[in-house]
């Protein structure tokens, strides 16, 4: 079985028949879910279960639980954190433990919904003028401190039976633009970008997944990283990454033409899939025509991204919860 070379949305928070004849046809790699598909516990697995049901086998859901302003489940379904960058600050000498813990909790309250994927860790090294859209969901303003934090969330999704996905490949902290909005023109020289933006995501190149980013960058390509032939070798073959590669929402307005065009583009410049998040299915279709199913590389590159999902172990998450709490903390500087 050939997957189809997308990750889908849905309408609402349950399937219509439409949907579900469209997924059964299409069989996308998995699904994602935002704040649309979500009223309480008892819909939401209702609705994890059927979008299984529609493609006739374990699909991998995804969803942004970040924390922060990025977090689609909320209390009383989630507790609600704070965003990565302040907990990162509040924990200092004890960061990595703290978000291993806040992200094992994390991985607990998905998986009892159905849910087994995660668009985290975000590696992306921030900046003083990195955009607002994106500065305080990273982990820090070094490289060094991103890997530390970025190994830590990894882990503790692995290790909670959810998939991470590390993002934004090869490195979005330079933004000073909304991607969802603009696209931003990175003009940093190489230098700068292999020592730290290029320099985070490398030591994650055994990770099972990975999303890119639309942005410039301008010292290696005139095309966006999601639609770049070059960015695309340059994740593969300069950052070493071998998993599964998604792109970023495609209906972003970084990227220009159609969403058709979008993801056509993506797939012809070497991503194994298209993310597309808004749910619509006029868009949904002609996507579909336009990228149809996997490559064979993608095809043994989703299928050992889902080899690397584990059974959602018994945890105690009040017992994670309090770990978490008894760890010192510091007052910001």
């Amino acid at each position: 079985m050939t997957f189809g070379a997308a990750i889908l949305g849905c309408a609402g928070p349950r399937l219509s028949g439409a949907e579900t004849r469209f997924f059964r046809d299409a069989d996308p790699f998995g699904f994602i879910l935002f704040a649309r598909n979500i009223e309480d516990g008892a819909q939401l697995r209702a609705l994890t279960g059927e979008l299984r049901e529609s493609v006739g086998r374990d699909a991998p859901i995804f969803i942004d639980q970040e924390g922060g302003r990025v977090q689609r489940l909320r209390p009383p379904l989630a507790r609600d954190w704070p965003a990565p960058l302040d907990h990162v600050r509040q924990y200092r000498a004890h960061a990595g433990r703290a978000m291993y813990l806040r992200y094992r909790v994390i991985a607990a309250e998905l998986r009892s919904y159905g849910i087994d994927g995660n668009c985290a860790p975000m590696l992306d090294v921030a900046r003083p003028d990195t955009h607002r859209f994106l500065r305080n969901r990273c982990y820090g303003e070094t490289a060094d401190l991103v890997i530390e934090i970025g190994r830590a969330v990894a882990q503790a999704h692995l290790d909670g039976g959810v998939l991470p996905v590390i993002k934004h490949m090869p490195g979005h902290g330079l933004a000073q633009l909304d991607s969802h909005l603009a696209l931003p023109r990175i003009e940093a020289g190489l230098d700068t970008l292999e020592d730290t933006d290029f320099a985070a995501f490398r030591p994650f190149s055994d990770q099972p997944l990975g999303m890119t980013a639309h942005l410039v960058f301008e010292a290696l390509d005139t095309a966006p990283a999601t639609v770049s032939k070059t960015m695309i070798a340059l994740i593969r073959d300069r950052l070493g990454f071998d998993g599964f590669l998604m792109t970023d929402d495609i209906s972003m307005e970084a990227l220009s033409g159609t969403v058709r065009e979008r993801g056509a583009a993506s797939i012809a410049a070497g991503c194994d899939a298209v993310l597309h998040c808004n749910g619509d299915m006029t868009e949904m279709l002609g996507l579909m025509r336009a990228v149809g199913e996997m490559t064979d590389a993608a095809q043994t590159r989703a299928e050992a991204a889902l080899a690397a999902r584990r059974p959602a172990p018994d945890v105690d998450i009040a017992d994670l919860a309090a770990q978490l709490e008894a760890l010192p903390t510091e007052r910001p500087a």
